[in-house]
């Protein structure tokens, strides 16, 4: 996954509490067996005003203007301003999955679901907790002022506004190495591919009759 370090990116304001993931990523586009091309879905109920199938081309669907990630000042947003439990309801990794390929790479919350929460982390998505108050502030200044954008630094975890105060967050260590070096469950095992390679020559040198057995 993309390392992340510095961030620096538009913010569009997600003004709901307890959004599930079934409204991040409907479940009939769940059925795809690829692990890419759910962006276009994103919050698709709230996002179109007619139902969404898998395969449908997004230029032929009817946007809705009320939602804010339709509206003009918000296009190209990267980082997602949200309420209290966000990421609740089912576990769906699809869920991080469109937030990312949609373009999201900072997600900003008093809380979020804990399942939600991991799957963001293990796909170069940092989900980032302020205080209630904090956030609320954030959500007035994103509405105030167009083109509102927020620098998060995750070496000094710190969110910097753009009059150049700071806001700190709490990362876990693990969390922030993985994230800093861009490594989800897969890149952690590969750093020690080497003592893989050589453990199974070795074990094969020992039991040969293992190279011959079929499963099945």
């Amino acid at each position: 996954m993309q390392a992340f370090t510095i961030h620096q990116g538009l913010v569009a304001p997600m003004d709901r509490d307890n959004v599930d993931t079934d409204a991040i990523i409907p479940k009939q586009f769940l059925k795809s067996i690829k692990r890419s091309g759910f962006g276009p879905n994103l919050f698709d109920a709230w996002r179109y005003l007619d139902p969404g199938e898998p395969g449908q081309d997004p230029a032929s669907r009817k946007p809705n203007p009320d939602f804010v990630l339709n509206q003009p000042r918000y296009q190209g947003a990267s980082i997602l301003l949200a309420r209290s439990n966000f990421g609740c309801g089912s576990s769906r990794e699809h869920a991080p999955w469109a937030l990312e390929q949609y373009g999201f790479r900072v997600l900003i919350a008093p809380s979020y679901a804990d399942i939600f929460f991991n799957n963001c982390t293990k796909n170069g998505i940092l989900p980032i907790v302020l205080p209630a108050s904090q956030v609320a502030q954030l959500f007035d200044a994103t509405h105030a002022f167009q083109g509102y954008r927020l620098t998060v630094d995750l070496h000094r975890q710190v969110v910097i506004k753009s009059d150049g105060s700071e806001l700190p967050f709490e990362v876990e260590p693990f969390r922030k190495y993985c994230l800093l070096n861009g490594y989800d469950d897969i890149g952690l095992t590969l750093r020690h591919a080497d003592k893989i390679r050589a453990f199974e020559a070795e074990r094969l040198a020992r039991m040969p009759w293992l190279a011959q057995q079929r499963i099945g």
